[in-house]
């Protein structure tokens, strides 16, 4: 895997957001930041998402900022326009590979068969988003769906209906690289400001991550 993903790997966490207002670029960064998760997904499904990343990226350059749903060859040069150093994307387009590995932006695919995992794998892909992830049948279903991919190398990140309740079951699988949630940094809290919030939510994923780690050492 690139540095980019190995870096996102050691985190745990990947908070995914969808931003509707680009005046929320900076305290989100900064509520991020402060609970020490220095890495952000937005996601292209507002019309305020590449103008996001373009902030995020030229403002605060200790945050990792990546781009997710990203459907098209052309939102991958969008991303890469905008500054995003990977791209996440909810299915498996070899399409969508073929334009960011020209670009040499880190790309995770969605995965949710045996099939998916063998056409990335054939591009050459070792991190995967499993998606959406509890919907498809949760740990139980990963467990058995990494098992015969293992010793390839292969990794995901699973997304899609994951929380506090579930989070220590996901990241205590050795196949599990990160998780993506979307429950740190919802509309509503940016809405309202909620910024402590957000940061109060990045330390206990943080801390979760972190034990759950150091119980399978």
């Amino acid at each position: 895997m690139s540095d980019v993903l190995n870096h996102i790997a050691e985190l745990g966490v990947v908070p995914v957001v969808a931003i509707d207002a680009v005046d929320h670029a900076l305290p989100l960064a900064d509520a991020l930041l402060a609970g020490g998760l220095p890495v952000v997904e937005i996601t292209f499904r507002t019309q305020a998402a590449a103008e996001v990343i373009r902030i995020l990226s030229r403002e605060r350059p200790d945050l990792i900022v990546g781009a997710g749903t990203v459907l098209t060859p052309e939102t991958v040069q969008t991303a890469v326009d905008a500054g995003a150093q990977f791209a996440v994307a909810p299915g498996f387009n070899p399409h969508v590979v073929q334009a960011a590995r020209g670009l040499n932006l880190p790309f995770v695919p969605g995965i949710a068969t045996p099939t998916d995992i063998e056409a990335a794998l054939e591009c050459g892909l070792r991190l995967l988003k499993f998606f959406p992830a509890e919907a498809l049948g949760g740990t139980k279903l990963l467990a058995a769906l990494s098992a015969p991919y293992r010793h390839t190398g292969v990794r995901f990140m699973p997304t899609g209906g994951i929380s506090p309740a579930n989070l220590n079951g996901y990241l205590a699988l050795d196949t599990v690289a990160a998780v993506g949630g979307t429950w740190i940094a919802k509309k509503e809290d940016m809405a309202q400001g909620n910024w402590d919030t957000i940061t109060d939510r990045c330390r206990e994923a943080c801390a979760c991550a972190h034990a759950t780690r150091n119980s399978k050492r």
